[in-house]
């Protein structure tokens, strides 16, 4: 049986003290629109932004500038910068470039990503970590739980389960997108990506 990553957090939420610190893996200023919106009433939120995938450049630097612009707007949560290192994502999908876009390179990308996420957040003192990647109807939700939980038990961080593309949370960042005038993408950033557009 599926499992209601909407619901499981929706219970944990419901046993956390408010203002707890959250680290939050953001791919983007769109996708982390809507999910702030939500996690701000419960957590006090650091975004982390970490997208090695991001092979090109000066799209890295206009996402991460979108996403440092959305959070001054709102103010809305921290934030926290990571180089951009291509080699840890090149490194990590050796002998995985044929494969389809959402197959075993995804799941290896998504591994990379959630785990310096955790690491973080553990270094930095954070109760709880996500990501804001269950929000696209694009990625899968039950791989990046899956991640989330293994990474949480491994790094002593409480995961908060999250399908936030649920009850219009994809809809709405798109709705959050054109309030703030936020750059959206149309591909994740990695080249494999941009070669199935």
């Amino acid at each position: 049986m599926k499992r209601n990553y909407e619901k499981e957090m929706l219970a944990q939420i419901n046993g956390v003290e408010r203002g707890e610190k959250l680290l939050l893996h953001s791919c983007c200023a769109p996708c982390s629109s809507a999910c702030l919106e939500r996690l701000k009433e419960f957590f006090s939120v650091t975004v982390v932004y970490y997208n090695p995938n991001i092979d090109d450049r000066a799209e890295y630097e206009k996402r991460k500038a979108e996403q440092i612009r959305f959070l001054q707007e709102t103010g809305w949560a921290e934030f926290i910068d990571c180089d951009h290192d291509t080699t840890a994502f090149t490194d990590a999908i050796t002998g995985l470039e044929k494969e389809p876009e959402r197959g075993k390179r995804c799941y290896v990308c998504y591994r990379l990503r959630l785990e310096k996420t955790a690491r973080l957040a553990k270094e930095k003192g954070f109760s709880w970590f996500a990501t804001t990647l269950t929000l696209s109807p694009y990625k899968n939700a039950e791989w990046l739980n899956e991640i989330g939980e293994t990474l949480g038990k491994e790094y002593g961080v409480n995961y908060l389960y999250t399908d936030f593309k649920k009850k219009g949370g994809y809809h709405r960042s798109i709705e959050l997108s054109k309030e703030y005038g936020l750059y959206r993408q149309n591909f994740c950033g990695c080249r494999f990506s941009k070669r199935e557009e």
